[in-house]
């Protein structure tokens, strides 16, 4: 193989690349998916917590929270209504102040707060909430207020968003179309149109067209999992590891594409196999839209090793000492399906020719 010669041929891919309906389906998919997400489940432009207040007083501390900026703020008329407010997701959290509360607070005497808490809400919302509440009591008190705060959780119990549950599809889904459709498409169209055999009778090998093709799906599969995250607000503490992780994502996808490239004979026969076949790949991402699923269930998958330690860097925090096992899994699996796609092109290089 000669790298001016992969240079060249990539260069090549990159020109012609928005020509292809796959090279666009592969940017603009995902993007226009994240998007749908974050408007419908009002993650896009509506970052602040959402705070709900019934007062059934005459308290000040109702200016006081509409008066937030760390918060949008509703006020409610009745119990009922805040409660369904928060059970249908309308607000994060939502305060039900006492008759007599401001009075209660500035004599030092005990008063319990009703509190309602959504139950999808983000802990990071649930927190700002908590914390923002708890300092307007000590302010309107002048000193530690004794309030016992009764919390109250409505909806469903499961603290994983929609937003969350459906960012491992979308991931998954800007690694793979790029880099698994866009080589296995390019190889087949290079077969079916006999071009490959007019590259391979000058000095261009069949592993510098694979090469070049794979480092197209790797490098578009990489750049739109780093912007799925980014549009989602999910690239975490940890980016170099979001990063390294993305890559080897991208690298499975790319060795699963040139893999398909190699062995089908048609464009046909791809998106038919990939019909019967994609749930191989998602399958790790139901896991996530459906907590109830046990999750070795995912472990079977290949694709799971290149989701998991993505959902546990952006959304739980965690460092390598969290995912090494999951990433040298990954690397194993890597390994393995290039040994596959070297030994398929020893075998079957006069076919792709």
């Amino acid at each position: 193989m000669s790298l001016k010669r992969i240079g060249f041929l990539l260069g090549k891919e990159f020109l012609q690349g928005p020509k292809n309906f796959i090279f666009v389906w592969a940017v603009v998919a995902p993007v226009v998916i994240s998007f749908v997400v974050s408007l419908a489940f009002g993650s896009l432009f509506s970052e602040k917590p959402k705070l709900g207040v019934v007062d059934e007083g005459d308290s000040q501390m109702v200016a006081m929270i509409t008066g937030l900026d760390s918060a949008i703020t509703r006020e409610y008329d009745t119990v009922p209504a805040i409660t369904n407010a928060v059970e249908s997701g309308s607000v994060d959290m939502g305060i039900v102040l006492p008759q007599g509360f401001d009075e209660a607070i500035s004599q030092g005497e005990e008063t319990e707060v009703r509190i309602y808490i959504w139950g999808e809400s983000l802990a990071k919302n649930r927190s700002i909430l908590g914390v923002t509440v708890t300092n307007l009591i000590r302010e309107l008190a002048g000193q530690e207020a004794p309030v016992e705060i009764d919390t109250i959780t409505l909806g469903d119990e499961i603290n994983i968003p929609w937003n969350d549950r459906l960012l491992p599809f979308i991931v998954l889904m800007a690694v793979f179309i790029g880099g698994l459709f866009l080589p296995s498409t390019s190889v087949i169209n290079e077969k079916v149109k006999n071009t490959m055999v007019a590259l391979v009778v000058t000095p261009t090998t069949i592993g510098d067209i694979f090469v070049s093709k794979g480092l197209l799906g790797f490098i578009l599969s990489l750049v739109m999992g780093i912007i799925i995250l980014v549009l989602n607000q999910a690239f975490g503490s940890q980016p170099g590891l979001l990063v390294m992780v993305l890559a080897l994502g991208g690298i499975m996808a790319t060795e699963l594409g040139l893999l398909c490239g190699a062995l089908i004979k048609d464009l046909t026969s791809l998106f038919t196999i990939w019909k019967m076949g994609g749930i191989l790949l998602w399958a790790p991402a139901f896991i996530y839209l459906f907590p109830q699923i046990p999750e070795w269930v995912g472990m079977i998958f290949p694709t799971y090793y290149v989701v998991q330690p993505i959902v546990q860097i952006s959304q739980q925090g965690s460092a390598w000492a969290d995912i090494s096992v999951n990433v040298f899994v990954l690397i194993g699996l890597n390994v393995l399906f290039a040994g596959i796609v070297a030994l398929v092109l020893r075998r079957r290089r006069v076919y792709l020719v």
